[in-house]
């Protein structure tokens, strides 16, 4: 009876062994890691995916945030996971393509994740405390130059670092650097007027500029948003040599297996289509939108030569 049970139950696992990898996936619960801190735009996004995403897989989907050092610290933790989809990220460029640009000795490159598909674009806006008698970009640019170094400026991830390099670089002002780990506690200090200026995200800004604690002078979009109408685009305000934008996608460590890949590809656009998550981002005024993996791949490889050429118009060296 012991050596028939035995023989069963090596058939059963020569069977499994012989399944495609997808067909196995997912067997255990699914992490998908968010590189900024909790109540942050991305990780909004993310738990706005989960209930969605932890039905179509069967299995809890478990969102851990590793925030700080520009995403390195999450980006690290991914390329150290087993490689068979039970680890993935849900990445902004800041650890895909700031990391590798921004660092003399990257921890990693580019090559090292699988890609899986976009999520897509964040809106950011240009924001100052209510205090600074600017109300639009040029009236902020013309009291930046007549007081050079007087405003703080927040960062709460690469994006708003870059972004307001360019807008000092292109706008001739000079400002001093406060940078926090994530949006949520430069916005505090940003409403405390301990710093004046901040690009950032309607996730944690939107209720203050509502409230008038907060004033929004332009969006880096490319077109106005129905959150904040009446708030110009960079270019429109006056700014037209402005590229900056950031954008969201899910990614795994290398060398996943392809069918896996297609497989969470394949559910992550479903749940990005689905009525009530298209809802829920569109509040966020995050502009979803996926992709296959190949397009993703070479979409990031295409974001690594932008934010290359844009640190070296801006002035910043690699540290």
């Amino acid at each position: 009876m012991l050596n028939a049970v035995r023989h069963i139950a090596a058939i059963t696992l020569l069977a499994l062994a012989a399944l495609p990898a997808a067909a196995q996936y997912p067997s255990k619960p699914i992490r998908i890691i968010v590189p900024l801190p909790a109540g942050s735009a991305t990780d909004t996004v993310a738990r706005i995916l989960q209930p969605t995403l932890s039905q179509a897989f069967g299995q809890p989907i478990v969102i851990e945030n590793k925030a700080g050092a520009d995403g390195a610290i999450a980006g690290m933790e991914l390329i150290r996971a087993a490689p068979d989809g039970h680890t993935l990220m849900l990445a902004t460029n800041s650890p895909l393509v700031a990391v590798p640009v921004m660092r003399k000795e990257p921890p990693y490159s580019i090559h090292d994740f699988t890609p899986i598909s976009t999520a897509g674009r964040y809106t950011f806006f240009l924001l100052v405390n209510a205090e600074v008698p600017a109300r639009t970009l040029a009236e902020l640019l013309a009291y930046a130059r007549a007081n050079p170094d007087k405003l703080n400026y927040a960062s709460g991830n690469t994006t708003a670092i870059l972004s307001t390099a360019q807008l000092m670089a292109l706008g001739k002002i000079s400002m001093v650097h406060v940078p926090y780990k994530g949006e949520p506690a430069g916005i505090t200090d940003l409403v405390g007027g301990r710093v004046q200026v901040m690009f950032a995200t309607p996730t944690t800004a939107l209720a203050f500029v509502k409230e008038g604690k907060l004033r929004a002078l332009a969006t880096t979009n490319t077109r106005r948003t129905a959150l904040l109408p009446d708030v110009p685009t960079m270019a429109e305000a006056g700014m037209t040599g402005f590229t900056m934008s950031s954008w969201a996608a899910l990614v795994g460590p290398a060398k996943m297996p392809k069918d896996v890949t297609e497989r969470i590809n394949r559910e992550f656009n479903a749940a990005l289509r689905r009525p009530e998550v298209r809802e829920l981002l569109e509040r966020q005024a995050f502009e979803y939108g996926g992709s296959t993996p190949e397009e993703l791949d070479a979409f990031i490889k295409e974001q690594f030569e932008v934010w290359k050429r844009v640190t070296r118009e801006a002035g910043i060296k690699p540290e």
